[in-house]
């Protein structure tokens, strides 16, 4: 077997959010790389996805019970499922902020609190926030939920490092999805502007990170903030100012 396929050999991999976009990228990827994949979706499409609701406890708690008895042991947790609702200050409403609160922060910490005591040492989990994480980005729910994450994130390396379970945070920035499709070409053609890279990201800039972070070779990695965003939070805001600046500017 070559080494690709035995990167992950024996380990048992959960990963959210995995019926289509990143998430079926990112259990591909780990699949390809030897684990075995327990991939899960609100919304499971084709075969070998199971459904789990990441926000209700009591999926998650079903969820710990099928894979201690199937398989003793969790080695990784990609909470990968999240949503969008795209309301700015004024319009953003309570029930969107518990809704998305629900999914894209709860969801992961539910994850965490059943599959953690399933996990031996050098296990490892990986939170998907976002670029909006590091930003004022407009839409307030969203925006919230995985600032919030952040801190769960670091919350759980501190609790669960002196078990030797790892926790990090990746912050994919505009990667072409299904949710970014949504997206107006005013919208994308200025957020490609302001990437310092210059281009949008792709499910395939993203799996090889979450990859690498389930391995072994992260092994002294853990409470990280890892953007994968083409340099779009690197620069403050101020490339548009630099580029005005410029002597060919217009």
């Amino acid at each position: 077997m070559s080494e690709s396929t035995t990167r992950l050999a024996g380990k048992v991999v959960v990963v959210t959010g995995a019926a289509r976009g990143q998430g079926a990228a990112e259990a591909a990827a780990l699949a390809r790389a030897g684990a075995q994949v327990v991939a899960t979706d609100v919304r499971p499409e084709g075969d070998g996805c199971r459904r789990l609701d990441v926000s209700k406890e009591a999926d998650w708690a079903e969820l710990a019970a099928e894979l201690e008895e199937s398989y003793g042991h969790v080695h990784g947790l990609v909470n990968n499922a999240g949503i969008i609702q795209r309301g700015r200050l004024g319009e953003v409403t309570a029930a969107d902020m518990a809704q998305v609160q629900a999914v894209n922060t709860t969801g992961p910490l539910l994850g965490i609190q059943h599959l953690a005591p399933l996990m031996p040492p050098g296990s490892s989990v990986v939170n998907v926030g976002s670029s909006a994480a590091l930003t004022g980005y407009y839409p307030v729910a969203y925006t919230a939920s995985k600032w919030a994450l952040r801190g769960v994130s670091r919350i759980a390396a501190t609790e669960l490092g002196p078990r030797g379970i790892r926790v990090n945070t990746i912050h994919p920035g505009y990667i072409e999805t299904e949710m970014t499709a949504a997206a107006t070409e005013a919208f994308r053609e200025t957020t490609l502007r302001e990437t310092p890279l210059g281009r949008s990201g792709t499910v395939d800039d993203i799996a090889p990170l979450v990859v690498f972070l389930i391995s072994d070779e992260s092994s002294f990695i853990t409470g990280a903030d890892i953007p994968v965003d083409g340099g779009l939070t690197a620069h403050g805001g101020v490339k548009s100012i630099s580029d005005a600046m410029r002597p060919d500017a217009s």
